[in-house]
Parts: structure tokens; sequence; C-alpha cells
């Protein structure tokens, strides 16, 4: 195979690209500083690759010097990128208006959720004035069978499918129990059958979820709203709150 003019082959070039990605994403999945040895570690790469990666994002600005340990962190353009994809992606701006009017007018708190890979992450997140406040920190990737979207993220996909997507670690909730992924299944179509989906004490004992999907012109659940509420939650304001969710949902989605 030719190489390129610098003398890099393109697998090399690639490699370099997937060491560029890896580092990344170590650095989101720690979510604070670190030092570039122990990422080097953590990614099984050479510290040499790594220290080049990390001086040339550097210089591009999208990994910034932390403090004099030599630690690294995401640096400002990552957030300029970040704002420019929220405010040029037009559902993601009309979901941040639901979610500030969901969580203000229920007092709960209101999240935007999606598929990361074979995870659920919360996109985005709205805490209401409410006493009651656990939430899932945003970019977190959660095992989708602890949550009542994660149902709603796979409905679109067959009983198979879903055997083959979701590891079979992810069954096991944080407490020890083990979720039956028969059971799951049947969960995944009665959430696609109902259009909305209600989970409790998975997670966290003490909280139920209440979900709703935005789906795309094939149906398929591309995000979803959510609330977080105490798992000992009156009957009557489960309902008003789902309600609530199912009809915002189904405005955010695309029908045309």
């Amino acid at each position: 195979m030719a190489a390129s003019k610098k003398g890099t082959s393109p697998a090399e070039r690639q490699n370099g690209i997937d060491r560029t990605i890896d580092l990344l994403e170590a650095l989101l999945h720690l979510r604070a500083p670190s030092r570039l040895s122990d990422l080097a570690k953590q990614m099984g790469a050479p510290r040499s690759t790594v220290y080049a990666i990390a001086n040339r994002l550097i210089e591009a600005d999208l990994l910034e010097s932390v403090g004099e340990g030599g630690q690294v962190y995401f640096g400002k353009a990552v957030h300029l990128y970040g704002r420019a994809y929220a405010e040029a992606n037009p559902l993601h701006r009309r979901c941040r208006e639901a979610l500030d009017r969901l969580a203000t007018q229920h007092s709960a708190t209101a999240q935007l959720c999606a598929l990361r890979g074979r995870k659920y992450v919360v996109v985005d997140t709205r805490d209401g004035s409410g006493l009651f406040r656990i939430t899932t920190d945003v970019g977190i990737e959660v095992p989708l069978p602890w949550t009542a979207s994660g149902r709603l993220l796979l409905d679109h996909m067959s009983p198979a499918e879903i055997r083959a997507f979701v590891p079979k670690e992810d069954f096991r909730l944080p407490d020890g129990r083990v979720l039956d992924i028969d059971d799951f299944i049947k969960d995944v179509a009665r959430a696609r059958r109902d259009g909305k989906c209600v989970t409790t004490a998975l997670s966290d004992r003490f909280t139920s979820c209440l979900a709703a999907p935005i789906r795309d012109k094939k149906g398929v659940a591309v995000a979803t709203l959510c609330f977080v509420v105490p798992a000992d939650s009156v009957k009557e304001r489960r309902t008003a709150l789902l309600d609530d969710l199912v009809a915002t949902a189904t405005e955010l989605s695309d029908r045309h």
C-alpha cells in the first residue's frame, strides 16, 4: 500500500484517529482532569503516542492543561462545538424549550435521553423546584435495562436483535438483582404498544422513571422525554406527568 507524501500509510493515519477518539472517550468517561500517563495506561497505548496526540489537541484548544501535575481536560473548543451543534439542531433546540416547561410546570426533574452505542445517556436535564432531586449526570452511560427510556429506545428491534444488542452484564441492577431477559423483551414490546413506559426501583429503589418516545419518520425512537419522580408518587400525579410527556414527545416527533 502506498504511503502518503508525509510517509504515513492510511492504516497508520486511521490508527492515529482511533487513538484520538479513545483519548477523548477516556476523558469523557472519567469526567475529570487526568494525567496523560494514566490515560495512556487506560487506553493501552504508548505514552509517546498519547503525548503527541494530546499536544496537538492542546494546540487546537480541544484539550487544555490543568494544574501543575501534567493533567489535561477538555478545552474551550469542545464547548464551542457543542454550542454550535445545539444551536443548529432544531430538535435539540425545541427539546430544550420542552424541558424548561415540563420541569417548571410539574416541579419535577425532566430529562432528554438517547442511545449512545449500546448504552443510555441523558443528553440534557432540568431540575424542578421540588425537594426531590435525583438524576443521572449528563453524558454518563447507563445500561439500557435500568431505565424506562431504555425500553422505548429499543422498541424498533426484534427480540433477537435486542438479545444481540444489550450486553448480558447490563441486566444486573446496582443492588445485585438480575433482570430476566425474556421479561425485559416483553417490557419493550409493551412500551411500544403503549407509547410510554414506567419503571420503578431499578437503578434506584426510591425512584420511578416515566418516559415517552420522540420518533423519527420511520417510527424509531431517536430520543425520549422522561421524568424522574419519587417511587411513592400518587397515581393521579403519575398519570398527569405521563399524559404531558406523551403529548410533548408526540409534538416533537417527526410525523411527516
